[in-house]
């Protein structure tokens, strides 16, 4: 391995949605300002490029800042921090019509404006799309925008393994350079972590394979809670064998669920509202596909149970009818839910319906954040589902995410660029000697090991398979304990890793290995999280304790690192005008 040190105000980890608005927002407010784009993949293969719905403001005549804002706290079972909120949803419309600014094509109406489409939770169309390829226009639209600014610096295919703390602030991280093997010290005054999720702790998700939960570990290890991290969402629509997902706007568009029965089952559930076209087949006064997703994911589990699923070659199933909506709308407005059913599932939804069944989509807990995406560590901020700052809560509401990543990529773009401006001192020497220690621990535990036993794939596999069991959409203490005991066991096994590729140059073998590190992490503060929140609220549903109890869990969960499991604590979830309320829909 080599060694440098790589000097520059701002470095961003992660090149996604919310990293690139961040680097955007940087160069806009101070263009002196050297940044680091930090990415380990090719920026336009970061997951954002996967979202397809769309992503929500408020633009209509019909709508209004209240409207988004409840329906999004109570979306959150009350857990949203509701400044945050407020702020979220007063910044979206201007990020929005600037991405359309910059060339992002937004799908039309007739006359011109902006078309939005019905998502669930929301009570009032607010969800702008691009066909059903939205997060792939978004991302396109904010790289190249990327590139008119000389003083952002990318780095793909460089994977950050530590971040590096001295004199009690965040003064870079170290990073692999995937192609040389070389792990060398970012140096910067202000790091911003837009890292993404970590869906692939569990077997069957929507995430693509880079989601490993790298900044939240690199967070916690460096001493910054992990916040609400038991919420984890399922997507009610996966296809099955692959998680591919099928997006909630298929069932904006007008696609229904049914049983075995061909039985549109979401009518025995509280989950609707009041709609004003229903499928003449299906004549039920409710807009049931559009609640929300932890009880469409919940609601599966239910019709499971009842004997109602339809087996499949990977597990049992439900069908997603969208044969009523005829092929001139499903090829204008969801083509490429077409295509991924034909592709994947050897399906045409024109004709036939679509098996589903929930997914691991979304994590709501992350990187506990002020509303200005900063941590605890003075210089260390964080944007986008890496980060919770919060106003997801127990629950995301679809489509809040991708307008997420704009506002508080660039609300983190611009602070960093203040803390840079005012903090331009490194500790260079002390970096380096970070830099040294962290490049000896992967060499001498990884590189040079001799000897081992376990396997990086089988310790993964045990790990996705006891969080599925343990934490998934129903958990209870005996599930949990279980899967907290597993996950420690899998920790204390992992030392005793095999690496067998012993070669520099993009070596998968370590690259995986690193990444399950940091997984365990995270997981570990889900099953412990999920475990101490002894309520149920939104995603998190415990059959041993079937109620919400606000008394004592209106409250953010803390997840910090010891030597061994988390350390949980609480703190206050922030309450403005919209006092705890009961969560109903469709009453």
């Amino acid at each position: 391995m080599g060694y440098e040190i790589h000097k520059y105000d701002i470095a961003i980890v992660g090149g996604g949605g919310a990293g690139l608005r961040a680097a955007i927002a940087i160069a806009q407010t101070n263009p002196a300002l050297r940044v680091a784009l930090v990415s380990k993949v090719y920026p336009m293969r970061s997951h954002t490029v996967s979202a397809e719905g769309g992503a929500a403001a408020v633009i209509k005549d019909n709508d209004s800042f209240n409207d988004h804002i409840m329906d999004t706290i109570t979306g959150s079972d009350w857990l949203a921090d509701q400044d945050a909120v407020e702020l979220f949803v007063n910044e979206a419309p201007a990020e929005m019509i600037q991405l359309e600014h910059w060339g992002c094509p937004w799908s039309r109406e007739p006359d011109g404006k902006i078309a939005v489409r019905p998502f669930g939770g929301m009570k009032i169309e607010r969800t702008w799309y691009a066909a059903d390829k939205t997060g792939f226009h978004m991302l396109h639209t904010l790289y190249q925008t990327s590139l008119k600014y000389d003083n952002v610096i990318n780095y793909d295919e460089w994977f950050a393994t530590k971040i590096l703390v001295e004199n009690g602030r965040c003064q870079g991280v170290t990073a692999l350079e995937l192609r040389s093997g070389r792990l060398e010290v970012i140096a910067a005054k202000a790091v911003i972590l837009c890292t993404g999720g970590a869906g692939r702790i569990f077997p069957f998700t929507t995430n693509g394979a880079i989601k490993t939960g790298d900044g939240m570990a690199m967070a916690y290890r460096a001493g910054v809670a992990l916040k609400d991290m038991e919420f984890v969402q399922y997507h009610p629509t996966g296809l099955p064998g692959t998680g591919i997902l099928i997006t909630e706007a298929a069932r904006g568009e007008g696609g229904i669920l049914v049983n075995k029965d061909g039985y549109r089952y979401l009518q025995d559930y509280d989950l609707g509202k009041p709609l004003e076209v229903t499928d003449p087949r299906h004549p039920v006064k409710k807009s049931m596909e559009l609640g929300p997703r932890d009880r469409l994911s919940q609601a599966f589990v239910k019709e499971l149970e009842k004997g109602h699923t339809i087996p499949g070659q990977y597990g049992e199933v439900v069908h997603l009818d969208l044969r009523h909506l005829g092929e001139k709308k499903i090829d204008k407005k969801i083509p490429f839910v077409r295509e991924l059913a034909t592709k994947y599932a050897g399906i045409d939804p024109v004709y036939d319906p679509i098996p589903v069944r929930p997914v691991v989509h979304y994590i709501m807990g992350g990187v506990d954040t002020d509303i200005h995406g900063a941590t605890s560590i003075p210089g260390l901020f964080a944007a986008g589902e890496v980060a919770c700052v919060s106003i997801n809560g127990a629950n995301r509401l679809g489509s809040n995410s991708l307008t997420e990543l704009l506002v508080f990529g660039a609300r983190a773009g611009r602070v960093a660029a203040r803390f840079a401006t005012e903090h331009p001192e490194l500790d260079i020497v002390s970096l380096e000697k970070q830099g040294a220690d962290e490049q000896e621990r992967i060499a001498k535990n990884f590189i040079r090991k001799k000897g081992g036993s376990e396997r990086a794939a089988t310790l993964r596999q045990e790990m996705t398979t006891t969080m599925e069991f343990g934490a998934g959409i129903y958990r209870s203490e005996a599930s949990l304990k279980e899967t907290s005991n597993k996950l420690t066991e899998l920790r204390d096994r992992f030392p005793n890793i095999l690496v067998e590729d012993r070669s520099l140059t993009f070596n998968t073998e370590l690259t995986s290995v690193l990444e399950l590190d940091f997984m365990l992490d995270v997981a570990q503060t889900i099953a412990h999280s999920a475990l101490a929140r002894t309520e149920s609220r939104g995603s998190h549903q415990r059959t041993d304790c079937p109620e919400r109890n606000d008394q004592k869990f209106l409250k953010h969960s803390l997840a910090f690192c010891t030597d061994g499991p988390p350390r949980i604590e609480y703190k206050d979830v922030v309450i403005t005008r919209w006092p705890p309320a009961e969560r109903v829909y469709g009453r």
